[in-house]
């Protein structure tokens, strides 16, 4: 049994929070692998580690004065490695940088150093070996991982060394220079060592007890999920609820390993498991996700369901100005397409006047749509889910928009106007989850 183990920025803004993790890393034997996020923030008015090195590349690249940033970084590392009592020279790697500050360095080079010097922190601190990512995770030119050279790597270390702190966030081109993942990557990082390593499990920590039913922003203390499914995570997160880098599941959904969200703050809470399949039944709904600002545009046509090819041709408008398509609802003679209406800010009337032109159809466009999304696997066993979704906004004077249900019976998408965004969550949650 192996355990790959990430940590994320709050889990390691200060030297309290290294002591939970040493705590938590300890506490079990499986615990080999440690990946690390760049030092978050201490509290709301602190700055991220990551943040400080791009406002620090910045001001290289453009000739602006940047001791104070420097030292701002440069104490948070000497602070932890004095208050743990560490025997690590993190003075001499702050050095080391330092004597590469230019206006020419490279970002992601620059950027990555966050997540290296933390890890060389926990390395010492943990006793594990700390690896340098940019030996693990390899990158193609195209920008692609190379999994199979990525994987053989990763295997010879861990059979080299056993116990490993790796920096998350980036890796490295065959010529050795520095990539970065996207922002949030160092889940990602975690997902592909457990992967190359095929774990029983992949922990990812943070300060959250797991995914919530709901966003805290708009319901007062939503509820944890207990057990979630790859599918429906996918579904919550697409519309809206972030709280793992999307990238995460794929490597390690295909081995059906499953990802465990904790909470470093509360190591003895369950958390959120994410797997395949889930057993769990006791819940009809997972959970709510949404987005405002949608766009419908709306286009009818009289017999427009003899016409062979008639939807075709309209996408292929939509296509054409690299717009994506996020829900289609449809008629006998009607359809809407539904679009983000960031996508189509610079295009829309082009996009309406060549829907005209070409498929000789009404076309309006109606600009006030939010999307809830409800989703739960359980759905499918029960019956009437719908009529209790209709009756919980009927009652709240909320209109209904649209409505669409995939295949699956995964989830529900209610379209509602967006001044009726906030009561939809908030009636659905306290009617079906709740």
């Amino acid at each position: 049994m192996l355990v790959v183990t990430k940590f994320g920025g709050s889990s390691l803004s200060c030297a309290t929070q290294f002591a939970k993790v040493k705590k938590i890393v300890e506490s079990d034997a499986k615990r080999k692998i440690v990946v690390v996020s760049a030092l978050g923030k201490r509290d709301s008015s602190d700055t991220k580690i990551t943040d400080l090195l791009y406002i620090l590349h910045a001001h290289l690249k453009y000739g602006v004065p940047y001791e104070d940033i420097w030292e701002m970084l440069k104490t948070r590392f000497l602070t932890i490695k004095e208050e743990l009592g560490l025997h690590h020279a993190i003075e001499e790697d702050l050095e080391s940088l330092k004597k590469e500050l230019n206006k020419t360095i490279s970002e992601d080079y620059l950027v990555s150093r966050g997540e290296y010097l933390t890890a060389k922190l926990m390395s010492s601190y943990l006793g594990y070996q700390f690896v340098d990512a940019k030996d693990l995770i390899c990158f193609n030119y195209d920008g692609k991982i190379d999994y199979n050279l990525t994987e053989k790597k990763v295997r010879l270390a861990f059979s080299e060394y056993g116990i490993l702190v790796v920096p998350g966030f980036y890796g490295a081109y065959p010529n050795g220079s520095i990539k970065l993942l996207s922002r949030g990557g160092s889940d990602v990082t975690g997902s592909i060592l457990a992967k190359c390593l095929n774990v029983s499990l992949y922990e990812n920590w943070t300060d959250v007890p797991g995914i919530l039913a709901a966003d805290p922003r708009i319901i007062d203390h939503p509820k944890a999920i207990k057990e979630i499914t790859y599918e429906e995570l996918r579904e919550l997160s697409y519309m809206g609820a972030n709280v793992l880098h999307e990238e995460t599941v794929f490597p390690v959904q295909s081995l059906n390993i499953p990802i465990n969200l904790k909470n470093t703050n509360d190591p003895d809470n369950p958390g959120t498991l994410i797997k395949n399949v889930c057993d769990d039944t006791s819940e009809i709904i997972t959970g709510l996700a949404g987005k405002k600002e949608f766009v419908s545009f709306n286009i009818t046509k009289d017999h427009m369901s003899n016409e062979v090819g008639f939807l075709r041709k309209a996408l292929t408008i939509f296509e054409k100005y690299h717009v994506s398509v996020d829900h289609i609802p449809s008629g006998i003679d009607t359809f809407s397409v539904i679009v983000s209406a960031t996508n189509i800010e610079k295009c829309q009337y082009e996009i309406i006047t060549d829907l005209k032109a070409e498929l000789g159809a009404e076309v309006s466009l109606d600009s006030d749509i939010a999307l809830v999304a409800v989703v739960g696997r359980n759905m499918a066993r029960r019956s009437g889910i719908c009529g209790s979704i209709f009756e919980t906004l009927g009652k709240e004077n909320i209109s209904v928009k649209l409505l669409a249900q995939g295949p699956s019976e995964l989830n529900i998408i209610i379209g509602v106007s967006q001044k009726d965004y906030e009561g939809t969550l908030k009636s659905l949650y306290k009617n079906l989850i709740a």
